[in-house]
């Protein structure tokens, strides 16, 4: 329940960098981070992963081939 991590790599997240661009959304009264992907056209966000460390954010890039991410507040 509390303290586990989801392990986005079983699940069926697809990026699309046709339709969609790596985000991390910042809480700003929280700090609290979590990477994603936005739609361009519509501006749907989809979650994918909690982000608490350096090492999660590079998992992040990793495992979807991205260089770069915006952070949005």
């Amino acid at each position: 329940m509390f303290g586990k991590k989801k392990n986005f790599l079983n699940n069926e997240i697809t990026f699309d960098p046709e339709k969609q661009y790596a985000v991390i959304r910042s809480s700003i009264c929280t700090g609290e981070k979590v990477a994603g992907f936005k739609n361009f056209d519509d501006g749907h966000f989809t979650e994918v992963m909690l982000i608490n460390s350096v090492k999660d954010e590079e998992l992040f890039k990793e495992t979807f081939g991205i260089t770069e991410i915006k952070t949005e507040y």
